[in-house]
């Protein structure tokens, strides 16, 4: 085993570790040591080839079919040099205020916590895109909810000089999303930070961590010989995210004694409708994601948004087999989307557990009250799409493959509760939070309001583990203004860490 000493080290390179990277990056200058090791590849420019299979399996856990206990829900979740923000639509929304006050933890302060916010929105180029660059799926899904006098609001994205590829979810093959891997990883890098990829930390014992190098045949290997490390730490700051953090503080030799390390996970389960046109819609070219509606998020708990996925995943999210799905995946150029999501409360019993061999398990139940969230979002969406001119509507919980737009009068009889099964409705989901909730008392949190594991003043979390409830949007800038504060509290214990 090949030891290695850092006064820091940062575990994963997502949102929330390019962040505390950057911001803790000027240390070096000092002669402070700084690590992050990600478990994720590094690829090369000509290796983001848009190609949905190849993608997926290069950047995402398990091919991005990571699921639940009870196989109810798939999970999205990102594995590579700046985590999951290589394969996000680069949707950006600053917390609303109202639920931020929701969460209620003791020692946040909106206005803090806003200017945290605003800064990272605007650091990544957050901004509404330009009306001719909005493609007709968006423009549908606007056309639609304005005639059923439906709010609907423009999405910021974090783009820049945005070529239209379309394929946001599989990594951007021209760098215009503005993630971690573009904007704060180099940054830091260029300060003195080193970023150790294919870099999977096994467990962490007393200020230090194990980890194991594994090179892959894709991306650039790995600045550290294949093998198993014992790396040494006087500061630990863990951004593995909701799943892989509480993981891996389950498997570690620590004293971590919260009775509720790993429970109210949540996150925002979602379903995939589509409808087919007539005639040909504009929907592969430009960016997939540029309007939403909360219209319904008070009264019935569930967004709407535009969407626009690829062959497998489109596939994957229709209910049926045979000639009325070949037809439907034949006619990808006439499809409209919209993705429904549930906005659920976190609960005792969801929670991140084992496997036999050490991996995070997500045991989270689909409660009957985010089946009925799930439901009516499914019989708004029908309308919208009837409104934008569809000719005919696939809908999961449908009582047969394809609702006609003759039959749209009948939505009630022909979207139905029995039909909301889980494994036969392809619930998905890409928002994990909670896990690591923070607060004051450590039988209902695990870290406090700094992000400080209680009890273990040298252990960080930083991620949206932190999260005691939902974020009801995209959780990005929001673990962004986290990870900003958590960085800012371990430089100002600097010298009190360094000395223990």
């Amino acid at each position: 085993m090949v030891e290695k000493e850092f006064d820091m080290v940062i575990i994963g390179s997502g949102a929330a570790g390019g962040v505390v990277a950057r911001e803790l990056s000027p240390l070096c200058r000092d002669g402070v040591k700084i690590a992050v090791l990600e478990w994720g590849a590094k690829l090369k420019p000509d290796e983001f080839t848009c190609k949905e299979l190849e993608m997926a399996n290069r950047l995402m856990f398990e091919g991005g079919g990571v699921l639940t206990k009870d196989r109810g829900i798939t999970f999205a979740l990102g594995r590579a040099y700046g985590g999951s923000t290589v394969v996000y639509t680069g949707t950006t929304f600053i917390m609303p205020k109202h639920v931020f006050d929701d969460w209620g933890v003791r020692g946040l302060n909106w206005d803090d916590f806003y200017r945290r916010s605003k800064k990272y929105f605007e650091e990544v180029n957050a901004h509404f895109l330009e009306d001719d660059k909005i493609n007709e799926n968006n423009k549908l899904f606007y056309e639609g909810c304005k005639k059923l006098g439906i709010s609907v609001e423009q999405f910021p994205i974090n783009v820049k000089n945005c070529q239209g590829a379309g394929v946001c979810n599989i990594g951007c093959p021209h760098n215009a999303k503005q993630g971690t891997h573009v904007v704060q990883l180099p940054e830091a890098e260029k300060n003195g930070v080193v970023v150790v990829t294919n870099c999977k930390v096994e467990r962490i014992g007393e200020k230090m961590c194990y980890a194991k190098v594994s090179n892959v045949d894709f991306g650039f290997p790995s600045i550290w010989e294949p093998g198993e490390y014992k790396i040494r730490a006087k500061a630990i700051i863990v951004c593995a995210g909701a799943a892989n953090t509480p993981a891996l503080f389950l498997r570690s030799n620590l004293p971590v004694n919260s009775p509720v390390l790993g429970r109210y996970f949540t996150c925002h389960p979602a379903l995939i409708l589509v409808a087919q046109h007539d005639r040909s819609v504009a929907n592969f070219y430009g960016h997939p994601k540029s309007y939403y509606s909360g219209h319904f998020a008070e009264s019935k708990e569930f967004l709407l948004e535009v969407c626009m996925y690829y062959p497998l995943s489109t596939a994957k999210s229709l209910v049926g087999f045979g000639a009325e799905l070949g037809e439907l995946m034949s006619s990808m150029n006439r499809l409209q989307m919209i993705i429904a999501i549930a906005l659920d409360s976190p609960a005792y019993e969801n929670r991140i557990t084992l496997s036999k061999s050490g991996n995070a398990v997500i045991d989270y139940r689909v409660s009957d009250d985010v089946l009925d969230s799930l439901l009516e979002a499914q019989k708004i969406s029908a309308k919208i799409f009837f409104a934008s001119g569809a000719r005919r509507v696939h809908a999961p919980a449908g009582v047969k493959f394809f609702i006609e737009a003759f039959e749209q009068d009948r939505l009630d009889e022909l979207i139905v509760k029995d039909k909301m099964k889980l494994g036969r409705i392809p619930i998905s989901s890409a928002h994990p939070m909670g896990g690591c909730r923070m607060g004051e008392n450590v039988k209902t949190s695990v870290t406090n309001e700094w992000g400080e594991i209680h009890g273990i003043p040298w252990l960080y979390v930083a991620d949206a583990s932190l999260f005691p409830k939902s974020a009801h949007v995209n959780p990005y800038i929001t673990i962004m203004a986290l990870a900003d504060r958590v960085a800012e509290r371990v430089k100002l214990k600097t010298r009190e860490l360094l000395n223990a």
